[in-house]
């Protein structure tokens, strides 16, 4: 910022990292490969194409002198575990862009007029960032349910007015950014309209289907036959977060006993990972 204000004759360059702890840089994201349904594969491929610097300020010029808006609104919306989040981040890896990761839960105070102070600091930062940054980073609402749903309409207590003038802010914002905003949830009914008119691409993450489940079981636990791996794909409709999680019981099982797990060990894992899906069909009946 000093050089912003006194130096401005001066072609100094400024160390954005190094200025701004909280970001995260691209190159310690570790790499990961991700396994997808062929839509959102397609969807991922896309954005991943856009995001390549010389196609993005491009994209950019374009958008500008159609008179059109150059910040770039996604979202990543689908059921916990599908690889919102891992997503963003593999984005950023390959097209060599930090992440601004917001925490939403930080974002409110209970203070009368803060959390508005709050949010609207958050997109001038971000601003600054996209100006002084070699490559325009991301902006990442993280879980963003909380500040993406329908606004209270003729609101009378105090949090519900100050959930409505945070929202009206961040769509204000929305439309006049010139960066790369990414917003993940997992309760898209409850998206208000007005934000979903906000985003320019909107990715919904599936639970992977069998041939994409199969390719996730052999890729995290390569001990696996072709075979095993494509009937617990087929009897267990698990996300990628779920066998994430069964692959470190794995690893931990290993580390504990010496041997892998047996196919019934893990089907066991599958089962006990699964509960939370027996619970909903339950209640629903």
């Amino acid at each position: 910022l000093a050089k912003e204000k006194f130096f401005t004759d001066f072609d100094i360059e400024l160390d954005v990292r190094r200025t701004c702890p909280d970001l995260i840089p691209y190159d310690s994201l570790a790499k990961r490969e991700l396994v997808y349904n062929d839509q959102v594969l397609e969807q991922v491929h896309r954005l991943s194409e856009i995001l390549e610097e010389n196609h993005f300020k491009d994209v950019q010029l374009r958008l500008e002198a159609a008179s059109m808006r150059k910040g770039f609104n996604c979202l990543f919306f689908g059921a916990p575990g599908t690889g919102k989040t891992e997503t963003v981040y593999q984005l950023a890896r390959e097209s060599g862009r930090d992440i601004l990761q917001i925490d939403i839960s930080k974002m409110r105070s209970k203070w009368v007029g803060e959390s508005e102070k709050t949010v609207r600091a958050v997109f001038r930062y971000y601003q600054w960032l996209v100006n002084h940054s070699k490559k325009v980073p991301i902006l990442l609402f993280n879980e963003a349910d909380g500040i993406l749903g329908i606004r209270a309409k003729m609101a009378e207590r105090s949090a519900d007015k100050m959930n409505n003038t945070i929202q009206n802010i961040i769509l204000q914002e929305m439309e006049k950014m010139e960066g790369i905003l990414i917003a993940t949830t997992n309760l898209t009914e409850n998206l208000d309209s007005a934000f979903e008119r906000r985003f320019l691409y909107k990715v919904e993450f599936t639970i992977p289907e069998v041939p994409a489940r199969s390719r996730i079981w052999k890729s995290m636990m390569p001990f696996l036959t072709l075979e095993e791996a494509s009937s617990l794909a087929q009897l267990y409709p698990l996300s990628g977060g779920q066998i994430e999680n069964i692959s470190r019981k794995c690893a931990v099982e290993f580390i504990l006993e010496g041997n892998n797990p047996t196919r019934d060990e893990i089907m066991k894992m599958c089962e006990q990972e699964s509960i939370g899906e027996r619970k909903r069909l339950r209640i629903g009946f």
